[in-house]
């Protein structure tokens, strides 16, 4: 046998459907009047097929009519609503395992807890059953959203796929950037334990930029610098992460980060698998330690004062107070108290003074206290440049 004799390749032709009956899917042909399947596309053989089971049909749907033709299409389209049996539900549970990731992705980033996915389910349910009461579909949609599973540990599951998936893509990021930076704070939680959260900056050839949060690292023990390098430096060991792209470190300014000996950064650059890097101080904490050596302790003094006498244990001025904020429709309906623990809070609590300003102003007449500093052009200056 002649090993370079090439196979003869078939084709089908359309002309086959009209006069044998025979379709092409998928590379095989198929009988529209009885589904049997023929794996070569060639003449004899659909013919032989056709002429040996079907002969009658030739009878009852003569060649070239309009009976015939007609015929053809009637079963045609038979055939795909038969196997539009087969790819919807594959379709639907695609679109059903999406929904639920968007849900589990959405009590995530809302904090909620994992059980609230059963309640989102029963709401849609019922939210359902009248908005879509002149739908023909219906039962279909309502079909589709009893078939979301939303139990606990089915969220906990998908959670746990979108966590490892992320940091999948953090991962890929990593090796494609070209530098990355990275931003540091360290902090303690409700149960006192130090926590040092990590955000990292990437820049790519194509000059783009993409920030992420890396990690938070818990400091058990002490908080020392070399405390803070031990721990940072078995993460990147551990997560493999390409050190020598490291560009720049931003921190507080805390000594246990800038210590000119023990310091976390002093300790980074004597380490050899650290490249040169930069260090650079925390803007928004430069602020914050700005509006401490600046020293305008009398506006500060004076918003925490009337802060706590509306938000005090009095419960009384604060229920009068929201019920002012209802009247005038404003966007806030109540005050924030100041933490000297949380040192962002400074920013938080006096931009929503400002923006209350004016029905604190009337709040306080109404209850006969006055504050002459609130009329007070060099008050008022202090507290806009804070």
């Amino acid at each position: 046998m002649n090993a370079n004799k090439k196979c003869k390749t078939y084709h089908f032709n359309q002309e086959w459907e009209l006069e044998f009956f025979f379709v092409d899917i998928k590379g095989k042909c198929v009988c529209l009047i009885c589904r049997d399947t023929l794996s070569i596309f060639k003449r004899g053989n659909i013919e032989r097929h056709y002429r040996t089971k079907h002969a009658d049909f030739d009878l009852k749907f003569p060649t070239h009519s309009s009976l015939r033709q007609d015929k053809l299409k009637t079963m045609k389209l038979k055939l795909n609503q038969e196997q539009s049996v087969f790819k919807n539900p594959n379709k639907l549970a695609q679109n059903v395992t999406i929904a639920l990731f968007k849900v589990a992705y959405l009590l995530a980033k809302k904090k909620k807890p994992f059980s609230d996915g059963e309640l989102i389910k029963e709401a849609f349910k019922e939210a359902s059953d009248s908005l879509f009461t002149d739908f023909k579909n219906k039962s279909e949609i309502l079909g589709a959203i009893s078939s979301i599973q939303l139990s606990s540990n089915t969220v906990m599951r998908r959670i746990g796929a979108i966590s490892s998936n992320q940091k999948t893509q953090l991962q890929t990021d990593l090796s494609k950037c070209s530098y990355f930076s990275l931003q540091m704070d360290e902090s303690n939680d409700m149960i006192d334990t130090s926590q040092l959260s990590i955000f990292i900056k990437m820049c790519f050839d194509d000059f783009s930029v993409k920030e992420e949060f890396l990690k938070v690292l818990s400091l058990t023990g002490r908080t020392r610098g070399e405390d803070i390098y031990k721990t940072f430096k078995q993460f990147v060991e551990e997560e493999e992460i390409p050190i020598e792209k490291l560009a720049s470190i931003t921190t507080d300014g805390a000594p246990s980060f800038c210590g000119n000996k023990k310091g976390f950064l002093a300790l980074c650059k004597n380490d050899n698998s650290f490249l040169h890097f930069f260090q650079y101080h925390c803007i928004i904490h430069q602020q914050a330690l700005c509006g401490t050596v600046i020293n305008i302790n009398n506006v500060m003094e004076l918003i925490v004062k009337i802060v706590n006498s509306i938000r005090g244990k009095k419960t009384l001025k604060r229920r009068l107070f929201r019920e002012l904020m209802d009247e005038v429709d404003c966007h806030y309906g109540d005050l924030l108290l100041h933490s000297n623990v949380r040192w962002l809070s400074k920013g938080k609590v006096l931009h929503r003074f400002k923006e209350l300003l004016p029905q604190i102003k009337i709040f306080l007449q109404e209850i006969d206290i006055v504050y002459e500093e609130l009329e007070n052009i060099k008050w008022l200056e202090d507290f806009s440049f804070l």
